[in-house]
């Protein structure tokens, strides 16, 4: 299995930007998949999740009404819609995708992990 997460950059304050995450090797349609960053010196944090139909989706409270998850299970793949970006917002974004189908809250495991892609926020 491999996750393979694209999209990140340089962005002024306020700038959007899309993440995008492919998973390949088997499919996720029935699993929760999300977002996690890690800014340097920090901890690991949840951003995102969104379950198997796309139906639910979770959010940090630092990025609600900012970002948006969404999911393409035709193409195995999640985004990470952010707008409104801040400074604080500076992290490595990392996707994840849970061995079963249900969300168990912003601490649960997570099995399978992509790479990382850095997202700097100017201000």
């Amino acid at each position: 299995v491999q996750l393979q997460a694209s999209g990140g950059g340089l962005v002024q304050a306020g700038g959007s930007l899309r993440l995008s995450c492919a998973a390949s090797g088997r499919t996720f349609s029935s699993n929760v998949m999300g977002w996690f960053r890690q800014a340097p010196g920090k901890e690991r944090d949840f951003v995102a999740a969104i379950s198997g139909s796309g139906a639910s989706t979770y959010y940090a409270d630092s990025v609600k009404g900012r970002f948006t998850i969404s999911r393409d299970n035709a193409k195995n793949t999640v985004y990470l819609q952010m707008n409104s970006l801040k400074p604080e917002d500076t992290a490595v974004y990392y996707c994840a995708v849970k061995g079963g189908s249900i969300y168990a809250g912003p601490d649960s495991v997570y099995d399978y992990w992509g790479q990382g892609t850095q997202v700097t926020v100017s201000s």
